[in-house]
């Protein structure tokens, strides 16, 4: 017989890459792809959460400490993140310049449609996760340790978490 614990690992494996498939896949402003997604080694979540624990102190911000904790207790964890490239439109406004001609003086000012694009990606990848009945949570949190550690690499300037838990009670529901 084989149980259900015994498969934990290899099914939070298979719909982790499933999510990594929905976010490729998924719609971009004018078919322009800015992201890049992976699954978290073992050893890359540890020093995620060893980060996540620094900041908390160093920041003051208390809920590092908390889902820090919440991500130890994951079975995977898939990370999303973007680039930062306007789409050389005309007119637009939505970073808050005039045009893009203008949000390319300020490079660090993240372009609407790749934020958007990011959302777009993050429900899909959510959506393979719950229809998988895999509990998930996407985190700011675990971005911002990612972006910290640099594990993306400078190009990636917006980046989300998304743990992953198959347990008889998600981790991240009383918060």
């Amino acid at each position: 017989m084989i149980y259900e614990k015994q498969l934990r690992e290899q099914t939070v494996e298979y719909v982790a890459a499933l999510m990594l498939s929905a976010i490729r896949t998924a719609p971009k402003g004018r078919g322009r792809d800015t992201l890049d997604a992976a699954m978290a080694s073992p050893s890359d979540v540890e020093k995620i959460v060893n980060r996540m624990k620094e900041m908390a102190a160093e920041y003051d911000m208390a809920f590092l400490e908390r889902d820090a904790s919440n991500l130890l207790k994951s079975d995977a964890l898939v990370l999303v993140a973007t680039r930062i490239e306007s789409l050389g439109l005309k007119q637009c406004g939505f970073c808050g310049m005039q045009n893009c001609q203008q949000k390319n003086m300020s490079p660090e000012v993240p372009c609407a449609f790749n934020t958007i694009d990011l959302g777009i990606a993050l429900g899909s990848a959510v959506s393979v996760a719950t229809a998988h009945h895999i509990d998930n949570r996407i985190m700011f949190s675990v971005g911002l340790a990612v972006k910290e550690l640099g594990l993306f690499g400078e190009d990636a300037k917006v980046i989300l978490g998304i743990p992953l838990s198959v347990s008889a009670k998600s981790p991240y529901f009383d918060r």
